[in-house]
């Protein structure tokens, strides 16, 4: 016997976003992923319904063949995630059913390769972590739950991540720890191996998709039921969930740039809705809507001990760039006496920007609209769209040799180290030296096993590291992103400070350096007290004034093209067909890989509403779009402005 199934094909194509009917074998199940015949071509696609009438006058084609099936769930978040970011059925299910490729060979499991040493599990917790884990299965008991889990630096979040997966493993159901970049995979790895064995499986971008698929048939099965992953990991084919750790929630890297431009940290709390599980939210500097919405579970403090003094240093007093004296000094107690240090500076390179002293020119980008980067080697490259050239002897507008370097990158700090304090071995992160999580990891467990070593980097230094002996943690310039043209730039600032801040004197007296220009400024001032509380209750309130997230959600609209008339046309006709929204712009953008930008912002309490109507006005204008070059992108929740 066959039955009728709508299955969605899994092509991109919008015209085609839609399910078709099949005949399917009697035994198959919502969620089989099917091989079909579509048009000229063999497709996969994800059965979504069964039991539905065949159209009028329509034969249903019989599927080729069932590939595997998933669980019904992860149908049903695909299909919501679709609705609500805006994108298609079949782009979203392709997240939920990625392609597997055949296998060749012996299954290799990948979960081994990059992990680091990680602790024993403590002889107790403290009453903070025992209140925490009675309150998540209680949640867990009743049906699941949303929580935000909010501790210093150390104060053993990780640890109670590990036993509510515990917790969800003993109701024989799985569990998922999300962590926001591969960065932090080898120690997040290590630490739950070290409890769960082999039942621990990794998700993430850089494993091959034959990595990829023999890590989904080991979560299928139940072979491991723990995943740990970034981001794409919330859609583990685990047959039942139990727990979803987000750790470091507060990290923008969460979402997704790319259609289907989910949030994790959303798509996380629709899972756990779907699935009756619990979901953590994790973060030493949460996000304020975490703050504002979700139940607090408190860990206070570092656990069995004190976080570190915090001194600012105030750069329009000081000679030394990008090492200060007090900086010098601090670091030259490690050089004499052994420890380790944490230098932070969010940007890459020798320097920042190249420009004349005699004309004023700024050398810039042919494709883009920003200043290229001097990089070791003597080449600038534009770290947008990766056009690079030979840096000039003589300015190319007037010819002057006056050409001065302009601030720092982790390259230029890395030579003034070598160069200042020889006896120090500096270990370079940042997206330059650690493409690959095999080079990442050896970084990591270098500095692990050095004395007298600096990590120093941009913001991968920064996020969920522990290591022991770590006695000085600086930021180099504290003022790299609070001019940035965002709402959220105070917010970024006060948490790469604090997060910073925690990396040092986690099992020994610490210290802390912050290099700033603007020493008085709110988020600075209130990181150096380790006062999150305080800077949360004020970002609210101004928030709150202002109709930004968790009051009102925000819809994006962005168009780009080769003129900027036209992209200013098109959006201003997005706006027009707009209402009961309040719009911002359009509002033009810096000029990227070639092509104009602009965009609007919408504030509305309707996201979904505000991106379908976006979505169907742009719809209709999409043959003269496509006639002046435009393309649009419309993203719901956008992490970035």
């Amino acid at each position: 016997m066959a039955r009728l199934a709508s299955v969605y094909p899994l092509v991109t194509a919008r015209a085609v976003a839609r399910p078709f009917t099949y005949e399917v074998p009697e035994e198959t199940g919502k969620g089989a992923v099917v091989e079909v015949r579509f048009g000229n071509a063999r497709r996969r696609g994800v059965v979504t319904e069964l039991d539905v009438e065949a159209p009028e006058g329509v034969e249903a084609a019989a599927v080729e063949r069932v590939a595997e099936t998933l669980p019904p769930a992860l149908v049903d978040l695909a299909l919501w995630l679709a609705d609500y970011y805006g994108s298609t059925p079949a782009r979203a299910l392709a997240l939920v059913a990625p392609h597997n490729p055949k296998r060749r060979g012996e299954r290799r499991q990948v979960a081994t390769a990059g992990a680091l040493a990680a602790e024993a599990r403590p002889a107790r917790l403290s009453e903070a972590q025992e209140r925490a884990l009675r309150r998540i299965d209680e949640l867990l008991a009743a049906g699941g739950g949303n929580v935000l889990l909010q501790g210093a630096t150390g104060s053993g979040k990780t640890e109670v991540y590990i036993r509510a997966c515990e917790a969800a493993l003993a109701r024989g159901r799985g569990a998922i720890v999300l962590v926001p970049e591969i960065a932090l995979t080898p120690q997040t790895l290590a630490r739950f191996r070290v409890r769960f064995g082999d039942g621990v499986a990794v998700l993430h971008s850089a494993l091959t998709e034959a990595e990829r698929r023999d890590e989904r048939e080991r979560i299928a099965s139940g072979e491991a039921p723990v995943v740990v992953g970034a981001r794409s990991a919330v859609f583990a084919p685990l047959r039942e969930v139990g727990a979803i750790c987000i750790d470091e929630e507060h990290d923008p890297s969460y979402k997704q740039e790319s259609d289907p431009r989910y949030d994790a940290r959303t798509v996380a709390a629709k899972r756990a809705a779907l699935e009756g599980a619990v979901a953590i939210y994790g973060s030493a500097t949460p996000r304020p809507e975490s703050w504002d919405k979700l139940e607090r579970l408190q860990l206070g403090g570092r656990f069995g001990g004190t976080l570190p003094a915090v001194r600012i240093v105030d750069l329009r007093r000081e000679a030394g760039y990008p090492l200060s004296a007090p900086l010098l000094k601090e670091l030259g107690a490690i050089e004499e006496r052994g420890g380790k240090a944490i230098l932070l500076l969010n940007r890459r390179g020798v320097a920042p920007a190249l420009h004349c002293r005699a004309c004023g020119t700024t050398l810039r980008c042919p494709q883009c609209d920003v200043a290229l980067v001097l990089h070791g080697e003597g080449h600038l490259r534009c770290h947008h769209c990766g056009h690079a050239e030979a840096a000039p002897e003589a300015c190319p507008a007037c010819g002057s040799v006056e050409l001065a370097r302009i601030g720092a990158g982790t390259q230029r700090l890395e030579r003034e180290l070598a160069k200042q304090l020889p006896k120090l071995v500096p270990i370079r992160l940042d997206a330059d030296t650690a493409q690959k999580p095999e080079t990442l990891a050896a970084a990591l467990r270098r500095f692990a096993e050095t004395d007298r070593a600096v990590l120093l980097g941009t913001q991968m230094v920064a996020k969920g590291h522990h290591f022991s002996g770590v006695s000085l943690a600086a930021v180099i310039d504290a003022d790299t992103a609070l001019g940035a043209p965002d709402f959220r730039a105070d917010e970024r600032t006060f948490q790469l400070l604090t997060q910073l801040a925690g990396r040092s004197g986690r099992d020994a007296p610490g210290r802390v350096l912050i290099q700033t220009f603007q020493p008085d400024s709110r988020p600075v001032e209130l990181a150096s007290r380790h006062d999150v509380p305080r800077f949360l209750t004020g970002e609210l309130e101004r928030r709150r004034e202002l109709g930004y997230p968790p009051f009102r959600h925000l819809v994006r609209v962005l168009v780009s093209g080769p003129e900027p008339g036209p992209v200013t046309r098109a959006l201003e006709e997005v706006r027009g067909g707009l209402h009961d929204a309040d719009i911002l712009g359009p509002a033009p953008l810096f000029r990227l890989r070639g092509r104009h930008r602009a965009q609007l912002v919408a504030k509305t309490d309707e996201p979904r509403r505000v991106a379908a109507r976006a979505g169907q006005l742009l719809a209709a204008a999409a043959p003269a779009m496509r006639k002046a070059g435009l393309t649009a992108v419309v993203d719901v929740d956008p992490q970035s402005l």
